[in-house]
């Protein structure tokens, strides 16, 4: 009996099959990606809205402008994020995954600066973040920083910086000082939170829990104070 002759194709035939495939499966993956984080933006916008709703407190109005420790991700009542510990009457103007710089989030222009608008009728601005600005350039930060600054020109405004989460403290020191520098230059007060380490973080290591957030906001509350701005 003669044995069956195996069925062979030629090389560029099967390079070309190979590329195919690959290609498919980037195609595949990318598509995946894409679905995945629209809805996790999705999430955020209906985070961030029903945050901006929830104004706390009573008194002169204070306006919060922030990311994901201003909104409260992670917490069972986002109202019970650290500016709810502020004296007066708080409105939040937060967005999870943003920061100063313009691609610090994978969910469009959400940077600091575009929100400006809820300050208005505010007595003080404060604005904090800069966690989700450890992976993007100085030049950005300082763009955005600009930008920020021209948009809230007349009004008090306080920048308070990212504290040392411990999934990104590597990356904190480098954000601190362009802020502090930056502040420095344009006459607002710097709050420099890397020093306090009493916050308590989610399994995350990256976002406060809700002991943390009353922790983090009495500590606004004191600097905020101390200088005179409460």
């Amino acid at each position: 009996m003669l044995a069956r002759a195996s069925r062979r194709f030629p090389l560029p035939v099967v390079l070309v099959l190979t590329a195919l495939l690959a290609t498919l499966l980037v195609t595949t993956l990318a598509a995946r990606a894409r679905g995945s984080e629209a809805a996790l933006c999705e999430r955020h916008a209906r985070d961030a809205a029903a945050r901006a709703q929830a104004v706390t407190g009573t008194g002169e109005p204070i306006t919060v402008i922030g990311d994901s420790w201003t909104v409260g991700l992670g917490l069972a009542d986002l109202r019970s994020s650290w500016p709810s510990r502020l004296p007066g009457r708080v409105t939040v103007a937060g967005f999870s995954g943003s920061g100063f710089s313009r691609h610090a989030s994978p969910c469009g222009d959400r940077r600091f600066a575009t929100r400006t608008g809820a300050a208005r009728g505010a007595d003080l601005v404060v604005v904090a973040g800069g966690l989700n600005d450890y992976d993007q350039p100085a030049v950005d930060i300082q763009a955005g920083f600009r930008s920020l600054m021209s948009s809230l020109r007349g009004r008090t405004v306080v920048v308070v910086g990212p504290a040392s989460a411990p999934s990104r403290a590597g990356f904190v020191p480098r954000v601190d000082a362009t802020l502090a520098t930056l502040c420095k230059a344009y006459g607002v007060p710097f709050i420099d939170t890397t020093g306090w380490d009493d916050l308590s973080y989610l399994p995350d290591r990256l976002h406060l829990t809700d002991a943390g957030h009353a922790a983090f906001g009495q500590h606004v509350t004191d600097e905020l104070s101390a200088r005179g701005l409460l």
